[in-house]
Order: structure tokens, then sequence, then C-alpha cells
């Protein structure tokens, strides 16, 4: 006897998720799905980043561009930057939400992870990229992308 949906059953479309943990800002939910493994295509770059004797080599091995044309103006990558975050706190908004509750996570909640972005200049202001957004990008293939 076929069932119908149910918690034990499977369904017809995935499930919906109301919130995206640690979503980069300006990030929309509705984007298109990211490449698949991109995150752990990212935490390898920076391990390797981090290790690398020769960090523009390794930019030129992993075919990061050192300029970028964009529509209307180039971009030249100025730094690399890594940032190690570690949470260790939690708030929970009161109903109304006029005041919040904060509490201290313990050992097994703490959550750890890195943050890659690439600083560009566009001549007047610093656009930092993320690896998922540079990868998105098409820069062209000249000499002078791979200074």
């Amino acid at each position: 006897m076929p069932h119908g949906p149910g918690h034990n059953h499977s369904h017809a479309r995935a499930p919906a998720q109301w919130q995206t943990p640690h979503q980069p800002d300006g990030t929309k939910s509705g984007a298109a799905a990211p490449e698949p493994d991109l995150d752990k295509v990212e935490a390898a770059f920076v391990d390797g980043f981090l290790q690398a004797p020769d960090p523009t080599s390794f930019l030129r091995l992993a075919r990061i561009p050192f300029e970028i044309a964009a529509a209307d103006t180039n971009l030249k990558l100025l730094r690399v930057e890594i940032d190690a975050l570690t949470d260790v706190g939690s708030l929970t908004p009161h109903l109304g939400g006029g005041a919040f509750r904060y509490d201290p996570l313990p050992s097994n909640f703490v959550s750890r992870r890195r943050r890659l972005r690439f600083v560009y200049f566009d001549g007047s202001n610093l656009c930092p990229l993320t690896y998922a957004a540079l990868r998105e990008l098409e820069a062209p293939a000249s000499p002078s992308s791979l200074r």
C-alpha cells in the first residue's frame, strides 16, 4: 500500500530551509546553486596558499587573475585576505525583537571557519571578491593577467 508524504517518506520536492548560516554579505537566498564542493576547493586553496613558499606563483598556478577587465574598469589584485573566525556565543531575540538573550556556546557547539577574500583595486576603490565571485567572472587570458 503506497503511503503519502510524511516525515518518514520521500517528498517530490527538496525540503525548504528558512535560513542560511554564515551566508556572505550581499548573497541572495534565491541565487543560482553554487558550484558543487566549491567550499572544499576554497578550503584546499586556503591551506595551500598559507603554506606556499612563493604566494605569487601559487596564485598563477591556481589561475587567480592579477588583472580583470570588468565592464567599465580594470581591477588589479592587491592582496589576499584570509580571516579565521570562531563563533563562541549565540544571540536569541526575545518576542517583539526589542531585546535578546546571549549565551556562551559549549565547546561542542563552537564553530570555526575561514573567510577568503581577494582584494582588487578599481582605480578609486577597493573591491573585495569572494572565491566564488572570482570564479564567476570571466577574465580574458592575456599576458597582463598572468603577471
